[in-house]
């Protein structure tokens, strides 16, 4: 699946929209996290606990956008944006890849 920030990828060809595709996760740290970034956060620095579930949280939406797109006939995906949000109380965050769903082809 090819992907791009951007509305073209270069090099290739848009030959047909079929539109939104998104991936969503919800995460929560629970209460280990929460104690192991609680001690991480008195030294200072970077709180790496929660720096591996963003990355995380964010391969998986990606994953899930690519089925979604996969799903309806695209090969590439373009204007890919991420967004995040607390959810609740409980520190349970939202994460969610979305961009629109494209076929192309390569541009001889």
């Amino acid at each position: 699946m090819l992907v791009s920030t951007t509305d073209e990828i270069p090099g290739y060809k848009i030959e047909q929209y079929f539109g939104l595709a998104f991936g969503a996760t919800v995460r929560s740290r629970g209460m280990g996290g929460d104690c192991i970034a609680g001690c991480q956060s008195t030294c200072g620095g970077e709180v790496t606990a929660f720096t591996e579930m963003a990355i995380e949280a964010r391969n998986q939406a990606i994953n899930r956008m690519f089925i979604d797109a996969n799903r309806m006939g695209a090969n590439a995906i373009i204007g890919l944006k991420f967004d995040s949000d607390q959810i609740g109380k409980g520190g349970n965050t939202a994460n969610i890849a979305y961009g629109t769903a494209v076929r192309v082809t390569p541009i001889r």
